[in-house]
């Protein structure tokens, strides 16, 4: 077997393992409605609502992924904007009554972040971190969502990015790596550099600033992203001129490594642009300056914003070595699958691997493959649940929204109605 085969069969063994299961999504729902009690029962959030958003929305998440929570504060059919003290408060207030309430762990209050940040420990050790009035996080979602129907492949590569970065301690903005929503822009930079291109520049999808598009009344601005990058994606998808890329889940990986393998080399004079889709001079982008960060990915939905802003100089010099070492053991003549799995996966997640000393075809030395559970269903069938999940579509832009309502992306029929190609006859 050729080490690119071997390769193949260890991502796709790996991406089998860190899918989220069936009650992976279960227990995440039951998190949500348990915090919506919570809110409910604080008087200064009296009608707000507890809403999902980051890689559970984007379906972007492993089995041990955190769940990102807005608190979105109650203002009828507009958004509302609220200063950075009064979201503070608000805070406050829920982390005393998670501390009354009990059966929280390690809660955390980051009031001086850019975006004040509760953080905590569900009883079913899931990491939860809970923000207010973040509308502009749950649409970035969205839009990661959507762009995974361009190429299916683009869900697959942000799992198993994130487990290798989790192996190489790499994913942690608290120590001066890089966060898990920077980790997905750069797969996006990938599919968008790669040749042929699988992602279009992101400003195709969608031009502009979105974020700043985000006034006014909520099921407007909402609807006005959604059908914009609606009409885009579809026109990208139908573009019968545009070369394919036929490149394997392994190739796509190998290539990733080698494209970064010199961040830390190419970033200190040129940063990351998805909404271009290409490395710009930062001497020459009047938006970077003046240069303060180690490394810099643009957000591409809230420019010129950083996303990378809390990677260390010293912490880029080991992302990049850990991308240079990862590529030489993908590379190494004498691999075998063990060998893979330790540079790709945590040592918890590679005790439900199989690692014999070679495989033959898809087989394993024993026959069988290894007893995980069946994965989570197709996220076309999961998004019908999201929908279930609504008490009631808004009913107009000038409805109030019902208090115990939790909003998460119309996917499954924006799927169905919106995202495929439609006949234009």
């Amino acid at each position: 077997m050729s080490g690119g085969q071997l390769l193949e069969l260890t991502l796709r063994d790996i991406l089998q393992v860190i899918n989220p299961l069936r009650e992976d999504w279960s227990i995440r729902f039951y998190i949500i409605n348990e915090l919506q009690a919570v809110v409910q029962s604080i008087e200064s959030l009296r009608g707000a609502t507890v809403e999902p958003f980051g890689s559970f929305v984007s379906n972007l998440f492993t089995r041990w992924g955190d769940l990102d929570i807005s608190i979105e504060l109650s203002n009828g059919s507009h958004i509302l904007s609220a200063g950075k003290k009064h979201k503070q408060m608000l805070l406050n207030d829920v982390l005393r009554v998670l501390r009354t309430k009990g059966g929280w762990r390690n809660l955390h209050f980051f009031a001086n972040a850019r975006i004040p940040i509760l953080k905590l420990e569900t009883s079913h050790s899931i990491s939860c971190d809970i923000s207010i009035n973040n509308l502009s996080g749950q649409m970035k979602s969205k839009l990661l969502f959507w762009m995974n129907e361009i190429d299916g492949r683009f869900r697959d590569m942000v799992l198993l990015i994130k487990e290798w970065a989790k192996a190489h301690n790499i994913n942690d903005p608290k120590f001066g790596s890089l966060n898990s929503y920077s980790l997905s822009l750069l797969v996006v930079f990938h599919f968008q550099t790669c040749v042929p291109a699988i992602f279009p520049p992101l400003k195709e999808i969608y031009p502009g600033n979105m974020v700043d598009d985000l006034i006014g009344v909520r099921a407007l601005a909402e609807k006005h992203v959604e059908e914009t990058c609606a009409v885009n994606i579809n026109r990208y998808r139908s573009d019968s001129s545009r070369l394919t890329n036929h490149s394997s889940l392994s190739q796509l990986f190998m290539s990733f490594l080698e494209k970064f393998s010199d961040i830390s080399a190419k970033a200190a004079t040129q940063g990351i642009s998805p909404y271009t889709g290409q490395w710009e001079d930062i001497d020459t982008n009047m938006r970077w300056l003046p240069k303060t960060y180690a490394v810099f990915i643009e957000d591409p939905f809230e420019q010129p914003v950083n996303t990378a802003r809390t990677v260390s100089n010293k912490q880029l010099a080991r992302i990049s070595n850990s991308f240079q070492t990862t590529l030489n053991m993908v590379n190494a003549a004498n691999q075998d699958q063990s060998m893979l799995v330790s540079a790709l996966v945590r040592p918890q997640i590679s005790q439900f691997l199989v690692k014999p000393p070679f495989r033959c075809q898809s087989s394993h030395s024993n026959g069988t493959r290894p007893q995980i559970p069946r994965a989570m269903q197709p996220a076309g069938r999961v998004q019908d649940q999201f929908q279930n999940r609504r008490s009631q579509k808004r009913q107009n832009e000038t409805n109030q929204r019902p208090a115990q309502v939790v909003h998460i992306p119309k996917v499954h029929s924006q799927v169905q109605q919106v995202w495929r190609p439609r006949s234009e006859s």
